[in-house]
Formats: C-alpha cells, sequence, structure tokens
C-alpha cells in the first residue's frame, strides 16, 4: 500500500458522511485481495444517545456497515480506473455472528478478504476486532452498478 487513506482520501472514494461515515482510517490495502480499516468508537456518536443510555453498545448493524464501508474502499480500488465511476452498493450479508459488545473508547479493525469478484458482484469475508478479539463476522455481497 503506497497511498495513505486518511478520513480525507476515504471521503473521496465513499458516498458517506456524517454521522454515516463508519471508518476513520485505511490501515493496509491490498487491490484484490484485502483491506484493514480502523474505527475509533467514540462517546459523541448519535447512536449511544439511544443505544443504550445507561450501558452504550454500538449497534451490531452498524459494525456490519461499517465492515461494509471498508469493503466498499476494497472493490473500488480493485476495479480498473475505467470503472471507477461505477457505484457499489451493498447487497446482502450472510453468516453474520456478533461475539463481543463493542464499547465507547474501543478501536474497532475491520479486515475483509475477497472471497469471489466478477465484474457486477464481489463477495468478502469480514472480521471485526477490538484488541486483537473478535467481536464480529460476516460474508458481504456488494453490486458494481452504474452510476444512474
Amino acid at each position: 500500500m503506497k497511498k495513505v487513506y486518511d478520513i480525507v482520501e476515504i471521503m473521496k472514494l465513499l458516498p458517506h458522511r456524517y454521522p454515516f461515515l463508519l471508518i476513520d482510517k485505511i490501515i493496509e490495502l491490498e487491490p484484490g485481495k484485502k483491506v484493514v480499516a480502523l474505527k475509533n468508537v467514540s462517546i459523541n456518536e448519535p447512536f449511544f444517545q439511544g443505544h443504550f443510555p445507561k450501558m452504550p453498545i454500538m449497534p451490531g448493524v452498524l459494525i456490519i456497515e461499517g465492515m461494509g464501508q471498508a469493503g466498499g474502499v476494497l472493490a473500488f480500488e480493485t476495479m480498473p480506473v475505467e470503472r471507477r465511476v461505477d457505484f457499489i452498493y451493498f447487497m446482502g450479508m450472510d453468516k453474520v455472528r456478533f461475539r463481543k459488545p463493542v464499547l465507547p473508547g474501543d478501536q474497532l479493525i475491520f479486515q475483509l478478504k475477497i472471497i469471489k469478484l466478477r465484474p457486477k458482484v464481489v463477495k468478502m469475508f469480514g472480521e471485526a476486532f477490538v484488541s486483537e478479539k473478535r467481536v464480529a463476522e460476516a460474508e458481504l455481497m456488494a453490486s458494481i452498478g452504474e452510476n444512474s
């Protein structure tokens, strides 16, 4: 990985914005193979107001969404340059498992690997870790479609 993927670069690649941009940095990226991304979980996240006020826990669906966003960066950087105008749409998830709660102050690490890559569909296996302990895993599918 030669390119720096800080939040500014990530925002050039993903359409998501606050409060729905759920990755802060790409730590490692091998196009066509894998991505490792980081999310700093802060008590200031808007979802903690209601999930849950006396015991703040990051919603599992947002952990999977962060995983999907990291996978979106991997899919985008894997595409040939001429296809990078296409949007990548989250299409499905299988074998989702949540193992431990994610709390304010945690640093969430997403690791995704491409399982299958076709011209219009990509399938990835993703895991989320906090302090090297797996907190979630899933198989994710995305559709690579034209920007319309």
